[in-house]
């Protein structure tokens, strides 16, 4: 008789979310969608270098593009959560191409100025901002779990594909044809991508009496943000990777032009070059992480990142550029896949589209402050320090931070549906509140601290799922006592907060009521705040 290891099977393959023909429709209307993005975003960055030849205008171009994302992204992410993603994306989708449309004429005119193509650039960061999370949000819709991750990194794939397409395509069309003309590619992708959201027959969302409005969803989505430790972790790391990183993307219209001396369709060939670096790093990402980890992954693309601004600073060869670019593509999604892949493995789907809409206002909140900042620092010292000092930076960050390791985002995180109803007297409004929600414990003296600690635990769990309070307190006339308390804002958000409890929450409930002695499990109770009325007198 022989005996052998038992091996797990192998995970999904990088493309197999593609055979989900829906997946793959929409994939490819995005990535169409991004080509044209990119194709807009060459013409508008070299045109306003044309028109003014300062650096800062350049950078501030950039950060036109991804302020809006900063200071809209969350609401953007409580309107995915709350409305039809599908509309939502079919208005969003008209709206830009009418931004394109807009240059496209002003292009053709000859109306172009600084100031209108920084006030475009915001309007379509604006509906970017609107259509980021809502993008994001509906891939587990598309795909089943166990794909999840691998629909994840095609979407960073696509990205990229886009980025080696578009820039070169745009740079081309407008060495030989004109920025009007770059503009009317442009709106012809939007044509594509509102037609595949068309043809998607998504289901529509189920009449809910405890569907959330806005204000409400809102704190829910801020609330978990806050408690979410997890999430923590990646925001911490996320930001500062990008703020230091930025630099190359805020100055490189720089690079390719006065300090290389190349045109247009170089600087296009440039990002293009990022594009196809991107590719060729997500072909080996999946064995680099297999052997360094997600920590690995971002240590050594912070490293290579701040070795590709540090050789750019030195003004190399215009064809020695294109290999630093085609690193720089192969690093940057290796840290932009695994940070977003780990953001979206610790959402839970109530909350899934505030939570990447929080991850996008750091991701863009750093891309903009860093362009910003850079963009100064180059008008005062020149690019090339610029670079040194951000690659020095960069590197540090990537040192101390990896101390901080990612979370492992294998938490089974769908609702476990083990709460029971709660019982009441009469119907309760819904808007009623705020509700406090005890639970009585026994516990043994000699479990006090361990007890303890797992409440601790659980508290985590209770404030990410609605509680804007929760405490433990013991009985002074009993030291096997205490009552577990926590706050919810109102009766229609406690009866929320039990369907988002999850199977991971659970077993952390489990582990606190083992502890627990007695026949009956704990008690658990609900009370109201009481409203006074006025009675009148007989």
């Amino acid at each position: 008789m022989t005996t052998g290891t038992v091996r797990p099977a192998p995970p999904p393959g990088a493309f197999a979310p593609l055979r989900h023909r829906l997946f793959a429709v929409l994939w490819v209307a995005t990535v169409l969608g991004n080509v044209g993005t990119f194709m807009r975003d060459v013409a508008s960055a070299w045109l306003v270098l044309d028109l003014s030849g300062s650096p800062g205008a350049v950078a501030l171009v950039q950060a036109a593009g991804t302020l809006p994302i900063f200071l809209l992204a969350i609401p953007a992410g409580v309107l995915s959560d709350i409305m039809d993603r599908r509309r939502m994306l079919i208005a969003i989708q008209i709206a830009l191409g009418c931004v394109s449309a807009t240059l496209m004429l002003l292009a053709a005119t000859g109306g172009a100025t600084v100031t209108t193509l920084i006030g475009l650039t915001f309007l379509g960061g604006v509906g970017a901002a609107l259509m980021a999370p809502v993008w994001q949000s509906i891939v587990p819709e598309l795909v089943p779990r166990a794909e999840l991750k691998g629909a994840v990194a095609l979407n960073s794939l696509g990205f990229n594909i886009a980025r080696a397409i578009g820039p070169a395509a745009g740079g081309l069309i407008l060495a030989g044809l004109g920025a009007a003309a770059t503009y009317a590619a442009d709106v012809l992708t939007y044509v594509a991508v509102v037609a595949a959201l068309v043809w998607w027959r998504r289901a529509p969302d189920p009449d809910d009496a405890l569907s959330e409005r806005f204000g409400g969803a809102l704190r829910a989505g801020l609330r978990f943000a806050r408690a979410s430790r997890p999430l923590h972790r990646v925001l911490l790391r996320a930001g500062l990777f990008f703020a230091c990183a930025s630099a190359v993307w805020a100055l490189l219209p720089i690079i390719a032009g006065p300090i290389l001396g190349g045109g247009p369709g170089f600087y296009g060939l440039l990002l293009g070059a990022v594009g196809a670096g991107a590719i060729g790093g997500a072909v080996v990402l999946p064995r680099l992480r297999e052997r360094l980890g997600g920590d690995g992954v971002l240590l050594a693309g912070s490293a290579v990142t701040a070795a590709v601004m540090v050789a750019l600073a030195l003004g190399p060869p215009r064809w020695a550029a294109v290999p630093l670019l085609l690193v720089l593509g192969a690093a940057w999604i290796g840290v932009l896949t695994t940070l977003n892949a780990v953001t979206q493995a610790i959402l839970p789907n109530w909350v899934r589209g505030r939570g990447l809409a929080i991850y996008l206002t750091v991701f863009n909140g750093a891309m903009t402050a860093g362009s910003l900042s850079w963009g100064a620092l180059a008008e005062m010292v020149g690019v090339p320090v610029a670079l040194w000092t951000g690659a020095a930076a960069l590197l540090v960050v990537g040192l101390l931070l990896h101390r901080l390791p990612l979370p492992e985002g294998e938490a089974d995180l769908t609702p476990s549906n083990h709460w029971p109803e709660p019982l009441t007297v009469e119907p309760v409004e819904g808007d009623r509140g705020p509700v406090l929600i005890t639970v009585e414990y026994r516990v043994a003296r000699d479990d006090r601290a361990a007890f303890l600690a797992a409440l601790a635990r659980l508290s985590e769990g209770r404030r990410r799922d609605g509680a804007y309070a929760w405490g433990v307190s013991e009985d002074a006339a009993d030291a096997e006592r205490y009552l577990e308390w926590f706050f919810v804002e109102s009766w229609a958000e406690h009866l929320r907060q039990h369907r988002r409890v999850s199977h991971a929450d659970a077993d952390v409930q489990g582990e606190a009521r083992a502890f627990h002695r007695g026949e009956q499990p704990p008690a658990v109770q609900h009370f109201l705040a009481a409203h006074h009325t006025h009675r009148p007198g007989p």
